[in-house]
């Protein structure tokens, strides 16, 4: 029995030791799309707070490609210490587990979830060469142009992927898909005119908006934008199947220590109760969340059962 308690005391004390040991180094923080798309731009932000709240850099690693699924493998392959989180999405965790055949990743079962950060609209523009100033000038324009008109996307098996896919269906149009590794590439395409149409997390479009390089037409969210209040929700164009706004969680790999989870959890909302990172949320049309890992988990979960839902019944093709 004496043998029995102090092993128990040995365990009780090996997790206190290592809750307030970590972190003892720097952290990175892999980012799985390259500079310059809304999940860098959210993931910079929770680092630059974070690395305050726990007293070491997050060093972000932008790791490019395949949607989102090169960067989310990484993570997922990661030692379970810590000393490596990464940034989910909703094309990581729900559109490539389902659209992939070759995802070598299962979206719940290797992954610990920490937090939502942030919930993010989304947006369809068009480049200002489009002869189009709203959804139903485009609508039209583009049935009498069927298949001319490209638009961007992160990747294939992306969410931009999935919105472009899901509005070509409701709005009864033909659209070429493009592909890029990641919206900071397909926003400078199509910044440039070489597609003209973008689907994207509105963060990174937004100041490209504001300043008329691209036309909004619609944004994926329950209400419209403060930023951009002429904009309709794609609701209210008519295609509700395109509504759903975004979100962007914090995770680490399968079987992180829970005395691990709950202080990056903790550094996680102390950093979205900080004015500074806040502020910087909701100037980027992010709503700042920080619930719980177990609500954050049945968010990914209840967005595959919906999306898995939405494609069957749409027979949308991911091609």
């Amino acid at each position: 029995m004496t043998r029995l308690f102090a092993l128990l005391a040995l365990c009780c004390w090996s997790a206190i030791a290592l809750a307030q040991a970590y972190p003892a180094k720097p952290v990175t923080l892999i980012i799985p799309f390259p500079p310059g798309g809304s999940t860098d731009i959210i993931g910079r932000i929770a680092a630059d707070g974070m690395a305050r709240e726990l007293g070491q850099p997050l060093v972000v690693d932008n790791r490019g490609g395949a949607g989102g699924a090169i960067g989310a493998k990484a993570i997922a392959d990661a030692a379970p210490d810590g000393y490596t989180l990464g940034i989910a999405t909703i094309s990581t965790h729900v559109v490539n587990p389902i659209v992939r055949t070759d995802l070598r990743y299962d979206s719940l079962k290797d992954f610990s979830f920490i937090s939502q950060i942030a919930a993010v609209p989304n947006v369809v523009s068009i480049h200002p060469s489009v002869p189009a100033q709203n959804m139903a000038e485009f609508i039209d324009y583009a049935r009498k142009n069927p298949g001319k008109l490209n638009f961007g996307t992160p990747g294939i098996g992306s969410l931009g992927h999935l919105l472009g896919e899901t509005f070509k269906y409701s709005a009864k149009v033909n659209l070429t898909h493009v592909p890029y590794r990641g919206a900071g590439p397909a926003l400078n395409d199509a910044l440039g005119g070489q597609v003209q149409v973008l689907f994207d997390n509105l963060p990174s479009s937004l100041p490209h908006i504001q300043a008329g390089k691209l036309r909004a037409l619609a944004v994926g969210n329950d209400k419209r934008v403060a930023s951009i209040p002429d904009v309709p929700t794609f609701a209210e164009t008519g295609h509700p199947l395109v509504n759903d706004p975004s979100w962007f969680g914090l995770i680490g790999p399968a079987r992180l220590p829970a005395e691990v989870i709950s202080r990056v959890h903790a550094a996680l909302v102390a950093t979205l109760r900080q004015p500074e990172a806040a502020k910087r949320l909701l100037d980027n049309a992010s709503v700042p969340v920080g619930n719980s890992p177990e609500a954050f988990r049945k968010v990914v979960s209840d967005a595959l059962d919906n999306t898995r839902k939405v494609v069957r019944e749409a027979n949308l093709k991911f091609e």
